[in-house]
């Protein structure tokens, strides 16, 4: 790119800043943000509430002070001192509004502390700012002590929200009974609170943050050493369990990194490096950044991705791990280039997850970072790209608005103070050369809302002790980490074309010519002529289907979910005609698609384990077919399993003997469902059940869906057939490996245990939950008058959901041992479960546990199993008490 091109460039970023500040200045201000549809201000309290976005508004001119040093960057001195005179004139921090701790640090004090940073810069060149003598530190050291009485609690991490007038007395503070916050929100606080110290000499602030660290680093999970979403702020128990790099935990991990290059404390980068470590280890998987358990990392918690991750590869950056950097960011470009905005939260397929875009400024910071690293014009095209696309679908007469959906285009009345913040800082940086800027931008840091704090704050006023002496550091592999910052200089000597090369495997990792829900189609069909094949009838295992796709410039492609994708390259087509078809029939395919959702939206299947030890007290979430037998209008199947071979279905099968009169396990692949299915029921199978052949699945993270027929006539299917995700299956493999023969019940929803267990002989207290009643067998259709429990819940309330760890009766935490369901132990008042009833011995005496027990126990075991051992163990131990008691009375 020329330097023409780049200052013209440059200078179409000033335009649009001049836009976007000037409405909010002839239009909203001293409010806090511009509405740019209705070209007025946002007043909190006169318009109707948004729930937690209103939290970042204070009546405190959020935008003025959100913009200050972006006018400095931007060569606006003149604005620049104007805005200044009117923060101090106007804004007034003792308003009776309750306000985030969180967005009121990071836009609100970070906003005062760099216009202080900038000031004093100014000042000492000697032209503008003459006049200045540290009022903005003044109003940021008065809105750091009303800030404080948040931290007021046994952890040291504060109140998500507080009063700006009234603190978190009650009830004039309407705040103070929050028990939870986002790690984040605790997290993000270092660097303004430490610079508001250094500035002032008021050690206070630094050490509040410095105890909000120190906590949220001693309750990571010491396993993964990943942080939780949510904590609870008194007890430090993790709310939410799941980790990622974006919303509620992203800026957490960018401040442990800034904070080492501002304040020079190894302790910040030392835990930097210990979950740097962890993320690339579970949550990385390139290009992608996937959230998981903190106790499981290997689990996925979700399946899609929000925008605020795409701030992870510019701290890349920063950690000098290019590479991923690379990566991430082209994944998230190729995104942009298909919605051409980021959506709020996008599947890993790449579809809409969320669809609004608030115009975020992540992917503009890290595109900035990233060019600084490498050089690379590449990303000067990607600045160019989202110039072109803010003017083009965001741009209104009165500003800029945030997109409500980036699938239509459609506005929203919004425009948040981080726009002006961030945004055009980073853009502007990314197009100027060093000469057009008038202070050296490499002697600050950017805190997350981009505000500039100077790295001079490292040696002043370090009264600060540099390691806290109550947190624990563990030992780690230190081949991986730089102990220093990364010298951009030396990060690609003489190669330019390294990040290319990077890229260049993920060009089409999203493909942008794929269909978009606006397309229209023209209505108008040529004379005469129809689609080659029409949606409805294609079948993507006929190979004649398939080569008439290529023909249209049609591919298709197999999803490792076992989904298909269908892409058009209109280019790749035999002829415009060709062309014109294949758009036609990737339509009607959109349409189909739409429609056989809708139909498909039916309530979930279950498989109940009902046999030894697990009595119907485990339920796993199904998925239904489109034919056999409807579980939700005939009697349920019940039945023992036994894996098919070949354990595909696909074919003849070779183990009809073992699938007579049970339920086949299936495993998914290589053939239709329904062919699968009458495989088995030819071998005699009275069910089926299809387990995912993807590993790690669940429903707990994956929508349920219908298993498809296969275009023909499937009335000949007559069993019933569900599917189960990998997690859930390998819970019935794991029992059968286990206990060899395990029954299952194949229902609409949960039955309770006394219908499952009716005529049976069974310890009373698998009815009712009481292992100290009298130990005397009974059948189920004795029980005690009212309804059974089921799992805690009575049938008629109990809801069929997806199964988790709280669904086995394993990990009732709150539950002691003799409140908990066990399972049938050789001992008195039990019976074997096997159709004929053993009574026991009024003086038969427990038997102890064998050898060859004990080596049962120790058997790897799927974890729901496991932890179900565990009961039995305990429970065991309780009837020893209870027996030795008896003996003693």
């Amino acid at each position: 790119m020329t330097r023409e091109e780049k200052q013209r460039l440059g200078n179409q970023v000033l335009e649009m800043f001049d836009h976007a500040y000037g409405n909010y200045m002839e239009h909203a201000y001293p409010a806090d943000e511009l509405m740019p549809l209705t070209c007025r201000g946002r007043i909190r309290g006169e318009e109707p509430s948004r729930g937690d976005v209103d939290d970042a508004l204070g009546k405190f001119s959020l935008t003025l002070i959100d913009s200050l040093d972006t006018l400095v960057v931007l060569n606006k001195t003149k604005e620049f001192e104007d805005a200044v005179k009117k923060v101090l004139r106007d804004v007034n921090l003792d308003n009776d509004v309750v306000v985030s701790v969180f967005e009121t640090n990071i836009r609100v004090l970070g906003g005062l502390l760099g216009g202080h940073s900038l000031a004093i810069m100014l000042k000492e060149k000697g032209e503008y700012m003459q006049w200045y003598n540290d009022e903005l530190l003044q109003m940021a050291k008065q809105l750091g002590y009303k800030l404080l009485p948040a931290f007021n609690t046994t952890s040291g991490l504060p109140y998500p929200r507080i009063n700006l007038k009234f603190g978190m007395r009650k009830p004039e503070a309407r705040t103070g009974t929050e028990t939870d916050t986002c790690t984040a929100c605790a997290g993000t606080l270092i660097l303004e609170f430490a610079a508001l110290s250094r500035f002032t000499g008021a050690t206070i602030f630094e050490e509040y943050a410095r105890k909000a660290l120190d906590f949220l680093w001693e309750k990571r999970q010491r396993s993964s050493n990943l942080v939780g979403v949510t904590i609870n702020i008194h007890t430090g128990d993790w709310v939410r369990k799941d980790s990622g790099v974006g919303a509620g935990i992203d800026s957490y991990y960018e401040y442990l990194l800034k904070a080492y290059v501002l304040l020079g404390d190894d302790s910040f980068l030392e835990r930097f490096n210990t979950h740097y470590d962890a993320i690339m280890r579970y949550i990385s998987q390139p290009p992608l950044l996937l959230d998981v358990h903190i106790h499981k990392p290997m689990l996925n918690a979700r399946t899609w991705m929000d925008a605020l991750l795409a701030f992870f590869p510019g701290l890349q950056v920063l950690k000098g791990d290019i590479r991923p950097a690379i990566e991430t960011h082209e994944m998230l470009y190729q995104v942009i280039k298909k919605h051409n905005f980021l959506p709020e939260a996008f599947t890993t397929d790449f579809r809409v997850h969320w669809a609004q875009h608030p115009l975020r400024p992540e992917f503009a910071e890290s595109t900035y970072f990233l060019y600084k690293a490498t050089g690379d014009p590449y990303y000067l095209e990607v600045g160019k790209t989202l110039i072109e696309n803010l003017n083009k679908y965001a741009r209104v007469p009165c500003g800029f608005a945030a997109m409500k959906d980036v699938r239509t285009g459609s506005h929203e009345d919004r425009m948040d103070s981080f726009f002006l913040a961030e945004m055009f800082k980073y853009l502007y940086l990314l197009f100027a050369d060093k000469e057009d800027i008038i202070f050296d931008i490499e002697d600050y840091i950017f805190t997350t809302e981009a505000h500039l704090l100077p790295l001079w704050l490292s040696t002043t006023n370090q009264s600060i002790s540099k390691k806290s002496t109550n947190s624990e550091y563990i030992e780690l592999d230190d081949s991986n980490f730089d102990w220093t910052c990364p010298n951009t200089q030396i990060l690609f000597p003489n190669d330019p074309l390294y990040a290319q090369s990077i890229r260049e495997p993920l060009k089409n990792v999203v493909d942008k010519s794929c269909p978009r829900g606006v397309i229209r189609v023209e209505e108008s069909f040529r004379s005469g002529s129809k689609p080659p094949l029409r949606a409805r009838d294609f079948m993507a295992t006929n190979p004649e289907h398939l080569e008439i796709l290529k023909k249209m410039g049609v591919s298709l492609i197999h999803l490792k979910d076992g989904r298909v994708q269908l892409v058009q390259h209109a280019i790749q087509a035999a002829s415009s005609i060709d062309a014109e078809d294949g758009l036609r029939f990737m339509q009607e395919m959109i349409e189909l698609s739409s429609q056989q959702q809708k139909e498909q939206q039916l309530p979930p299947r279950a498989v109940q384990i009902v046999s030894h030890p697990f009595f119907g007290r485990v339920v796993l979430t199904a998925g239904p077919a489109q034919f056999g037998l409807d579980l939700s209008k005939h009697k349920e199947t019940r039945g023992f399993v036994a894996s098919s071979k070949p354990y595909n279905g696909c074919s003849e099968l070779t183990n009809p003997e073992a699938v007579m009169g049970k339920i086949a396990l299936l495993q998914r692949g290589q053939c239709m469902f329904a062919e699968k299915a009458r495989n088995i029921q030819n071998a005699g199978a009275i069910g089926g059940i299809v387990i995912d052949d993807n590993e790690g699945s669940s429903s707990d993270t994956a929508p349920l869906f219908q298993m498809a027929g296969d275009g023909k006539d499937t009335d000949d299917i007559k069993i019933p057939m569900l599917f189960l995700f990998s997690k859930e299956g390998s819970i019935i493999l794991d029992a059968i490996r286990e206990y060899e023969e395990v029954e299952v019940l194949l229902s609409d929803k949960a039955k309770d245990r006394a219908a499952i267990l009716k005529g049976k002989m069974i310890p009373s207290y698998i009815i009712n939950s009481n292992p100290e009643m009298e130990n005397e067998p009974q059948s189920a259709d004795q029980t005690t008058s009212g309804p059974p429990e089921v799992d805690g819940e009575s049938p008629e309330d109990s809801s069929l959901n997806s199964h988790s760890e709280s669904s086995s009766p394993a990990t009732t935490d709150n539950a002691s041992p003799s409140q908990q369901d066990s399972e049938p132990i050789k001992s008195k008042g039990y019976v074997r479960f096997d159709d004929e009833c053993t009574y026991f011995d009024e003086d038969e005496e427990e038997q102890p546990e064998t050898e060859e027990d004990s080596k049962q126990d120790s058997k790897p075991l799927h974890p729901i199993v496991a932890d179900w051992k565990e009961d039995m163990k305990a429970i065991r131990e309780l009837k020893k008490e209870m027996m030795k008691k008896k003996g003693e009375l």
